[in-house]
């Protein structure tokens, strides 16, 4: 596969830019009973008090049992702690923070979906290093803060076909008062252990699957169209390269995959098929270590702002009584509309991410190639038809505007740079995508 950053000699390179692009990557068990070997792996970690983050639907459904149960029978001291939201509020996360610090445990573990492993990355985070949540957040809507030491060892037990927070060095959560979603970013949060089992997507909803899926392909195709990490300043000191570093060959081949995956399984998976939701959350995983090395852009900038300006939207195939939208249907409703802005920045790699999505062979300059894949994909499942479908309106866009607009350490890396105006325009190309 070529890759356009990729220089033929360290000299092609201006001496200004980045020459080193960096991949790092979870240990992953993965397969069907994975989930039983939570208490060999936490013991091998030197585990002895764990905190463990539960969804509750998991706690509820039993899906938990089978790690819980290790972990027991490993001997280990275990604090239970499901106060978990969907789409996790700072306060919500707080509350962890809480009651991790008064645990007092020297381990962390998450059995869920990306809000209960991104909540245990921020207690571990806070335990292991002290401040608060908004010393770490990512700039400019928080400090920025950067953990000076490894964290605490954590192991991560995902039960869905689709965040890939086992793999990732982020935790994403809601600041309802400022009407944004936001995030911590740092090598170091990334679980020491992930075990992803497939059994343990068997309980979750058709929409649940959907959302998480398109995530999934999103992070794939972000990933694998980001900018090339060696058109970036390289930094002063290696403690200041981001951990979204730019496309770069090796990122390439975990993004592509998970593209093949998504397009092939992502369908069978929301009707049910047990392998499919298998295939997929092994195409989460994937694409996790693809985009913490490489980084996701536009769509998710948009997203951010779209599921925190308004509480209003309800899944209608989403368990509880939470409003809230959901991640994967925030991030993908844009999908179309910026991947056609940033065509012209790599025409062959979008008609690439099509083909790897579809299958199929395009014409070199179809730049409906890939947005027209995604939008049969979103049809196929059942996601939202758009922006407007979630809640918002033409008066909406100036403020979805500014709010992707604080995303500046996603859209640094997005190939081609999008000013408000063009963020302006892909919002209202989003409002209906049919």
């Amino acid at each position: 596969m070529t890759h356009p950053s990729l220089p033929a000699a360290p000299g092609d390179v201006p001496e200004a830019h980045e020459r080193l692009f960096t991949i790092e990557a979870t240990p992953v068990k993965f397969g069907p009973g994975a989930a039983l070997d939570a208490g060999w792996e936490l013991k091998r970690l030197g585990a002895r008090h764990v905190f463990v983050v539960v969804d509750p639907a998991v706690l509820a459904l039993g899906v938990a049992g089978p790690s819980l149960a290790s972990l027991d029978a490993a001997g280990l001291q275990v604090t239970l702690f499901s106060d978990v939201e969907t789409e996790p509020s700072i306060a919500a996360v707080e509350r962890a923070v809480q009651a991790a610090r008064a645990a007092g445990a020297d381990s962390f573990a998450a059995i869920g979906g990306g809000s209960a492993i991104d909540t245990a990355k921020v207690a571990n985070l806070l335990c292991t290093h002290g401040g608060q949540i908004m010393d770490y957040v990512n700039p400019p809507v928080g400090a920025g803060r950067r953990p000076p030491s490894p964290l605490r060892p954590f192991l991560a037990v995902p039960t869905t076909a689709g965040s890939g927070s086992e793999a990732t060095t982020v935790a994403i959560l809601d600041l309802p008062e400022r009407h944004i979603k936001t995030g911590i970013s740092h090598r170091l949060l990334r679980p020491s252990q992930a075990l992803v089992d497939p059994e343990l997507s068997r309980s979750a909803p058709p929409a649940v699957i959907a959302a998480a899926g398109l995530d999934v392909v999103c992070h794939a195709a972000e990933s694998f169209l980001s900018r090339p990490y060696t058109s970036r300043p390289r930094p002063a000191t290696p403690d200041e390269r981001p951990p979204y570093q730019g496309s770069n060959p090796v990122a390439d081949l975990w993004s592509a995959q998970a593209l093949r995956y998504g397009g092939e399984f992502l369908r069978r998976a929301v009707q049910g098929d047990t392998e499919a939701r298998g295939f997929m959350m092994l195409s989460a995983t994937m694409a996790g270590v693809g985009f913490g090395s490489a980084g996701v852009h536009i769509p998710h900038a948009c997203a951010y702002p779209i599921a925190g300006l308004r509480h209003t939207y309800r899944d209608p195939g989403y368990p509880g009584e939470k409003r809230f939208v959901p991640h994967g249907f925030s991030v993908i409703v844009t999908s179309a509309a910026a991947f056609r802005f940033t065509f012209d920045a790599a025409p062959q790699r979008h008609v690439q991410a099509a083909s790897f999505l579809t299958g199929r062979t395009y014409a070199p300059d179809d730049r409906e190639a890939l947005p027209q894949a995604l939008l049969d994909l979103m049809r196929d499942v059942g996601a939202p038809s758009g922006v407007a479908a979630l809640g918002y309106g033409e008066a909406d866009i100036p403020a979805l505007t500014d709010g992707a607009l604080q995303q500046q350490r996603l859209l640094a890396v997005a190939p081609r740079s999008p000013s408000r105006e063009d963020l302006g325009r892909i919002f209202r190309e989003s409002l209906h995508n049919w």
